[in-house]
């Protein structure tokens, strides 16, 4: 089920968020992104509308939304792989006419996700926190 995100689900999503990328960000220290955890928790959830994706009880995923960009979509490692991600990123879709996002051009597997999904490369720039080049992507529906 997808279900609007509560705040007494920060903690799962914020454990979600960071196991995700240390694994798919391997070009990046561990460092920058437990750095992070406490602008994630403080400023980013709060600023979007971010839905999460349970089974059973468990988040098992999150993606949100801020405007017209899709500021996250991140599946727990173990969920990976069973169509979770997509499941996130059609509601999000449902949700928004015009969706922008940014994505490291090092992690391939997210990159050809959201192009399989119909996301076209606008740009490539240096992420301004972390310095990696990344794609700036664009979907608008038809």
């Amino acid at each position: 089920m997808i279900r609007p995100y509560h705040a007494n689900d920060a903690n799962a999503v914020l454990d979600i968020w960071l196991a995700a990328s240390i694994q798919a960000h391997a070009f990046i220290a561990e460092s920058f992104w437990r750095d992070q955890l406490g602008a994630m928790r403080e400023v980013y959830l709060p600023q979007a509308e971010t839905l999460v994706l349970e089974e059973d009880g468990q988040i098992l995923g999150f993606a949100s939304l801020h405007e017209h960009r899709l500021a996250a979509l991140f599946v727990a490692p173990g969920a990976q792989g069973r169509g979770l991600g997509k499941r996130l990123l059609d509601e999000a879709k449902r949700r928004r006419d015009l969706l922008e996002l940014s994505v490291y051009s090092a992690n391939t597997r997210a990159c050809a996700f959201y192009q399989a999904c119909g996301f076209a490369v606008l740009a490539e720039q240096n992420d301004p926190h972390s310095g990696h080049p990344e794609q700036v992507m664009r979907w608008q529906a038809e």
